[in-house]
This record gives C-alpha cells, structure tokens and sequence, in this order.
C-alpha cells in the first residue's frame, strides 16, 4: 500500500490512510491481529468486578473482543482519531493522548498493555515509566515490541513489507527497535520484573492464510526473543 500523504518512516498519519485496514483480516493490518491475539494470552481472566484493561496506542480496538470476554473494562489511549473511532465502534472506552503522557489516572488499571509501540517513540523508557504509573498494585504489564538487531532488521522490514498483511510499507523505522537489556532495566526501576519470551510465524500457519485456508496466522512462543518479542510483569501487591 503507498504510503499515502508522507514519504516518511514512522509517520503517525499513515494510520489515517490504513482506517479501514483495522476492519479487514486480510488487509495491510493483518498481522497486528494476531499479535493481540498472542497479547491476550498473557492477560489473566479479571479478578474483581470492574477490573480496567488500559490499551495504550490501542489503533482500532483490536485487543477488545479478548477484554471483553476476560472481564475488564477495556480504556483506549491512542493519538489517531480515526483509529479510535474504530476502537469505539468495538465497545472501547477511548481516550485521545500521547502514550509519554496518557491522560488516564495513577493506579487505575488492574492490566496495561503496551503492544506494538515502543518500537514506534524515541523514548521507550518514558512509556514504560508511564505505564507503570498507571498500575494499581499487583497491576500486570504486558509489552510486545520490535527488537533492535540486524535479524529485526532484516524481517520486520526488508521481508515484512514486501509480504502483504505483514507490514505496510514505511510504518516502521528501524532506528527506533527496541533495546531488550534496556527495556527490562525500564520496567524494573519502576517495580515491575519483566519476563521475555519470543513470537514467530509458523510456516504452516502463515501458508494456510496466504492462501485462504485460515483467518489468522497463530504467532508461536519461541525462545529467540531476536525480532518480535513479549515482556511481562507485574508491580508489587
């Protein structure tokens, strides 16, 4: 897909071009649907009534359906209002801010998750900081990001844009992958231990969607947290 109105890397406006892409499992965005299938996974069922999922740089409300059923109050941050119309029209509770600065209040959420935006700001220790902000205690963090190697590198741009629904070309600028040394030393110097563990496509999977067969592609847990990666934790009780 062209990369509309900017011929820049990373440009927040790109999204506005993708707005229907959010709606479509085979479109550009496709695979940022079975990245929030694989976020959820890490998410525990609700443990008290009105629980709060906050979803920072939530897109289209792809992570509310799984919300949903697990029991939470699913909160919206996102910068995109074209996005979070989308995510509204999903049940989404949204609100229009910067992920540095979510205009959500200390200690409310009982889960914040962090998907596919670290590796999108200049200051990934910020949103890290900022997310733990918004934990209750015993809260639960869940991050899925890029990882800042020649491997990610290669993958997540070279290939990934020339594979349709994998990535569209021009959203990612690889200069801003994440260090996972320090994306671990982030969370903790805000309380929160982070466990790592990679995401990859099985080949089989990723054929059957190719060509037809499958609405997903199911991402894989592997060991290598080299390319596209989860992180995990929660702050003290």
């Amino acid at each position: 897909m062209p990369r509309g109105r900017s011929t820049r890397r990373n440009d927040v406006r790109q999204y506005d071009d993708l707005v229907t892409a959010w709606d479509d499992p085979r479109g550009p965005l496709a695979m940022l649907r079975w990245i929030a299938r694989a976020r959820a996974a890490l998410v525990p069922r609700a443990e008290r009534p009105g629980a709060v999922l906050v979803d920072l740089a939530c897109g289209g409300g792809l992570m509310a359906p799984f919300a949903a059923a697990l029991g939470y109050r699913h909160v919206g941050v996102d910068l995109t209002t074209s996005a979070l119309e989308r995510a509204r029209a999903r049940g989404v509770t949204v609100v229009r801010g910067d992920v540095h600065a979510a205009p959500v209040g200390t200690g409310t959420a009982d889960v914040v998750t962090a998907g596919e935006i670290l590796e999108h700001v200049a200051d990934p220790a910020a949103v890290v900081g900022e997310a733990c902000r918004l934990l209750r205690p015993g809260g639960l963090l869940v991050v899925d990001t890029i990882a800042d190697t020649w491997q990610a590198r290669l993958l997540a741009v070279t290939v990934a844009e020339r594979v349709p629904g994998l990535a569209p070309p021009g959203i990612h600028d690889p200069t801003l992958f994440v260090d996972r040394r320090a994306l671990v030393r982030s969370a903790a110097h805000h309380g929160v231990r982070l466990r790592t563990r990679g995401l990859r496509l099985g080949i089989a999977g990723l054929a059957g969607w190719v060509v037809g067969r499958r609405e997903e592609a199911p991402l894989l847990p592997t060991r290598s947290t080299a390319v596209l990666f989860q992180a995990w934790g929660r702050t003290a009780a």
